[in-house]
């Protein structure tokens, strides 16, 4: 058995694999995404509690992480914590990742074939797919024929310190869009915001608990992904599962519609923010850009730094074979996916963002770990 990647989704799912008795092969570098596709200064949206990597005996939690290593956690946490923090998990639960890259998988005799960086091909009965988002950074494409350097991804950045001085345009109202506007102003850059939508929708999830421990954890399941009510409904796949496909459209979007934490208000107190805004046009000037907002008014920036999202799309997965591909079952983009997290392909499985369609909008975060890391096991496992 293959697993391709070594994020939270990655380890958890290989912890569980092991701990059922099934020795997969791992491959992938550890935590790469955290580590090349977010800021090194970015602080964690979720709480301590949602951001927990699954493993069999729910004992390689981020507060025995603390304990284990005497460093202490932020509360939000940093990134560069939950990184270390990762590399922990990874070592303790799957110590023989193989850092090497994933070329192909297509179908072969038996099950696939998987072909390596360096040449080597090995065969796998079953194959799990838990390679992140990287390839899915969604950018308006009026952006993609702008001059090189003067348009970016939010994804693209670990560090905003080049921008210093610069007049840069930010799209977006969640909680990337807003850390990357923080970051940006703290390095010297001239900020501005734009939202679509009408108001920044504001996230205080620990305002509760303060008052009331017990009501706190009556209204908030521990992953903390959606408003009161809908988060327990998305904190029980099997439950989400059973709602007609517009509600769980519907249910979706409530729980993964742009926010950001409330804890970013402050650092952006200096900093201008439109709402009910966006971008008409946009086109090259002077070395910049102009942009031309639909209200009527003007800009000229140096940079406009997309925080727009991802859209998932499994054939963006260069490592797919086209002819495997064609046999997988997609609704726009999505895996279609059965328990245990299988394709219409037998033997290969999805996890994280991608069986967000399937399993509901917790596959997107961490704390989805806990269901889809232990139900693939299942599936995998049987009886032993």
């Amino acid at each position: 058995m293959v697993v391709i990647g070594a994020g939270p989704y990655g380890l958890a799912a290989a912890a569980h694999l092991r701990g059922a008795g099934v020795e997969p092969r791992v491959f992938g570098r550890v935590m790469e995404f955290w580590r090349e596709r977010m800021p090194d200064r970015m602080l964690l949206r979720s709480i301590t509690e949602a951001s927990h990597i699954s493993d069999p005996d729910g004992a390689l939690t981020l507060d025995r992480y603390a304990d284990a290593t005497d460093v202490p956690l932020g509360n939000p946490i940093a990134v560069g914590d939950f990184i270390s923090y990762g590399e922990w998990f990874q070592r303790n639960a799957v110590p023989d990742v193989d850092p090497r890259r994933i070329t192909r998988v297509s179908v072969a005799a038996g099950g696939f074939s998987v072909r390596l960086d360096d040449g080597e091909t090995v065969t796998a009965r079953r194959v799990v797919v838990a390679a992140g988002l990287e390839p899915f950074a969604w950018t308006p494409p009026a952006l993609a024929e702008l001059p090189t350097g003067t348009a970016s991804h939010s994804s693209e950045h670990t560090s905003f310190e080049r921008f210093a001085g610069r007049r840069v345009l930010v799209l977006g109202g969640g909680q990337s869009a807003l850390e990357s506007a923080a970051l940006l102003a703290e390095d010297s850059a001239e900020v501005e915001i734009l939202v679509r939508a009408p108001e920044v929708k504001w996230l205080a999830p620990g305002a509760m608990k303060e008052r009331s421990e017990l009501l706190h954890r009556i209204m908030y399941p521990p992953s903390d992904v959606g408003p009161p009510g809908l988060n327990w409904l998305v904190f029980f796949p099997r439950l989400w599962r059973l709602l007609p496909e517009r509600q769980r459209t519907w249910v979706a979007y409530r729980c993964v519609r742009p926010a950001a934490a409330v804890w970013l208000r402050a650092r952006l107190a200096e900093t201008t923010m439109r709402t009910g805004r966006s971008i008409a046009a946009v086109a090259a000037d002077d070395g910049g850009l102009r942009v031309d907002l639909d209200d009527g008014t003007q800009r000229q920036v140096d940079h406009l730094l997309a925080a727009t999202g991802f859209r998932v799309d499994v054939s963006r997965y260069d490592f797919l074979d086209a002819r495997l591909l064609r046999s997988v079952r997609l609704a726009n983009g999505y895996p279609v996916l059965r328990a245990g997290f299988e394709s219409s392909v037998p033997g290969l499985h999805f996890l994280g963002a991608p069986a967000a369609a399937s399993f509901g909008p917790l596959m997107r975060f961490v704390a989805g770990t806990r269901y889809a890391a232990p139900a693939l096991a299942r599936a995998v496992a049987g009886g032993r």
